[in-house]
C-alpha cells in the first residue's frame, strides 16, 4: 500500500471542506462494505447503483 503525505496551506473553510469530503467518502464506503458483507454475491455494478440510492437518501452524499 502506498501512503502519500502532503503539507497543505489553506484557509479554515478549505480544510473544513476537505474534512467533510473525507467523512462523506468514508460513510459511503462503509455503507457499501456493509451491504457487501450482509448480502454476498453483490457485484460492482450493484454497489455503484447503491451509491446512487445513498445519494438520494442522504443529501450530503450528493455533492
Amino acid at each position: 500500500m502506498l501512503i502519500y503525505e502532503y503539507k497543505l496551506d489553506g484557509s479554515k473553510a478549505q480544510f473544513a471542506a476537505i474534512e467533510e469530503a473525507i467523512r462523506t467518502t468514508q460513510f459511503i464506503r462503509n455503507k457499501c462494505l456493509r451491504l457487501w458483507m450482509d448480502a454476498r454475491g453483490v457485484s460492482r455494478n450493484d454497489l455503484q447503483r447503491y451509491c446512487a440510492v445513498l445519494a438520494r437518501q442522504f443529501p450530503f452524499a450528493l455533492s
